[in-house]
């Protein structure tokens, strides 16, 4: 959650920023911060090239969580959790990621560890998900990759 705060503070939004806002903001950066319109200070440039990457990668953190891409991404994220088995979990401080058998992700923000613990403990780690995880907490896709069997 710490994440997502830094990230909304940087970019000067607040929960209910839409897509369309965040990606005008974007662009609105990049035409201020691009390290291509710095030419002739070498340490303004790397200064410029360093903040350009902080905003690209909150810019797509923040669209990855934003209530219009969770909605458009429902039904894949339904159908995953719903018939995929989950082939791996890793938790660091508050963040829960679970990758299935499909080849999907999901990082879960602001996940207690005592949940962490019961989920790893669970008899059936997908009933556990299901009923404690998949619908309680904010969460995003981070990746789909193809599962070498």
């Amino acid at each position: 959650m710490k994440k997502i705060v830094e990230y909304r503070k940087l970019l000067g939004v607040d929960k209910a920023v839409t897509l369309a806002e965040l990606k005008s903001l974007y662009r609105n950066f990049m035409k201020e911060f691009h390290p291509d319109k710095i030419q002739d200070n070498e340490e303004l440039k790397l200064e410029v090239e360093e903040k350009s990457k902080k905003i690209i990668e909150a810019y797509h953190f923040l669209v990855s969580i934003a209530p219009e891409t969770v909605e458009s991404t429902l039904e894949d994220y339904n159908n995953t959790t719903g018939t995929s088995q989950i082939a791996d979990i890793t938790y660091t401080g508050k963040r829960l990621r679970i990758d299935f058998q499909d080849g999907s992700g999901y990082e879960y923000f602001g996940v207690p560890e005592n949940t962490y613990i019961k989920l790893v403990n669970a008899d059936s780690q997908g009933r556990f998900a299901r009923r404690h995880i998949y619908t309680s907490f904010l969460y995003r896709n981070v990746s789909k990759t193809a599962m070498v069997v």
